[in-house]
């Protein structure tokens, strides 16, 4: 006997179906959401971990604030370069080969930054390590769009991106636990153990990644295919994308528009992120366990109002509008935290808020190209806006480092970074992409 598809179904009831639609996205998010946002995490964690190792690198091999500023950085000229080709080789090839790949690479990469002694070895392996990421973001929300439609892709891409804040919260106390307890074991510093103990999982797990994920619903052996006919019509709801090509998208002055105010978006969030140990010393914080405690906090925010306002912008089908006004409140609780960096009382509480409307306003705005665009425009498209965009986690540590090298304070560099994003929230509310006109 052949299975009924769901669409030849007669009349089933909406609630019927819609549980039904449901419990299959439970099976779902329970097959993919952990091991990808375990991976997510991991990147966040290689990615910025040097922000704790800063000062203990720093002191031993004489490093200038200009010098982590650039390696902090020069991570996203690696990655912007490789993004798109990246993630037009996903589209080719499939996500478990490319996600797979950029795994273990980058895992490499990562674990040797043990071997820096100078800043010129410094600044190579920073590059490569973000050349070898180069597309694992943007292909990770590429690869839920194959599997989740628009009333769902903003929640789920939520749950995916809160790893990052959770890599925050974990990856501060984690940190300066390797460093405080294996500080000199095997002639190894402890900066060194860092990067070898927080390298080495993403090689295994990119290896793991190869024989467990699937390149999309039809090759899923563990659906049916009344299941897979669900999930293409999920897929296909809400009618079509602006754009289906690449011809389209290099010809759209809204997908540019997205990429300057993803590039503000970008500029904030890493402005905070490679820069929270040195302004917890700068507001009072000197203990090395109580920088690594009290950095989780912003973090634990962030993963609160990133739900809160996934939820709530699913629930309304709006995205833009939950975007930027996130982004313009981080920006108002950002130039606060520069106006009063001697003022513990003022500036931590504005620094947890800022970092929880970042991250709200990061999350959501992800929804918006996924919804705009699809198949190799999506791909393409989507990593466009992200190479864009990450070039912000390049300039970002430059304005702050060099100013503070200039000035000896971290003031000023922080209040350009609040202005540049307060105008990327306000150029993401004027590009009405939602609407299409």
């Amino acid at each position: 006997m052949q299975p009924v598809s769901y669409a030849a179904a007669a009349e089933p009831s909406p609630d019927l179906t819609q549980r039904t639609v449901d419990t299959l996205y439970r099976r779902i998010g329970l097959r993919l959401l952990p091991l990808l946002a375990l991976s997510y995490m991991l990147a966040y964690m290689d990615r910025v971990n040097i922000s704790f190792a800063k000062a203990q690198m720093q002191t031993q091999l004489g490093l200038s604030e200009s010098v982590y500023g650039f390696a902090a950085g020069v991570f996203f000229i690696g990655y912007v370069i490789f993004e798109v080709p990246s993630n037009l080789l996903l589209a080719k090839i499939g996500a478990r080969r490319t996600l797979s790949r950029i795994m273990v690479l980058w895992g490499i990469a990562s674990a040797s930054m043990l071997f820096v002694r100078e800043a010129h070895t410094f600044y190579v392996l920073r590059f490569l390590l973000g050349a070898f990421e180069a597309g694992f973001g943007p292909g990770l929300l590429f690869y839920l769009t194959l599997w989740y439609g628009p009333e769902r892709r903003a929640r789920v891409m939520a749950y995916l991106l809160l790893a990052s804040p959770v890599a925050g919260i974990i990856g501060g106390p984690l940190s300066t636990l390797i460093m405080s307890s294996l500080d000199s074991a095997a002639g190894l510093a402890g900066w060194q153990w860092l990067f070898l103990v927080e390298g080495v999982p993403c090689v295994l797990i990119g290896v793991l990644l190869f024989f467990v994920l699937d390149d999309s619903p039809q090759q899923a052996r563990w659906l049916t295919a009344a299941d897979k006919e669900l999930i293409a019509q999920q897929v296909s709801a809400g009618g079509p994308a602006r754009h289906a090509g690449l011809a389209g998208v290099v010809r759209d002055w809204r997908v540019y528009a997205l990429s300057f105010s993803y590039f503000c978006m970008i500029s904030g969030l890493y402005a905070i992120s490679f820069w929270l140990p040195t302004l917890l010393r700068a507001v009072g914080v000197t203990r090395p366990m109580a920088v690594g405690l009290l950095a989780a906090l912003p973090y634990i925010a962030a993963v609160v109002t990133m739900v809160l306002v996934a939820i709530h912008s699913d629930r309304r089908r709006e995205q833009r509008w939950h975007s930027s006004i996130s982004c313009l409140i981080a920006a108002v609780l950002l130039f606060v935290t520069a106006s009063n960096l001697h003022n513990v009382a003022f500036a931590l509480p504005a620094l947890i808020a800022a970092t929880g409307a970042i991250y709200a306003g990061y999350t959501v705005f992800w929804a918006i190209p996924a919804n705009y665009l699809k198949g190799a425009a999506a791909a393409g498209g989507m990593a466009f806006i992200n190479s864009v965009g990450l070039t912000g986690g390049f300039v970002s540590p430059l304005i702050i480092g060099g100013i503070k090298d200039m000035t000896g304070s971290l003031q000023l560099g922080l209040s350009v970074i609040a202005v540049l994003l307060a105008v990327g929230a306000i150029a993401l509310a004027c590009n009405r992409v939602d609407s299409g006109r």
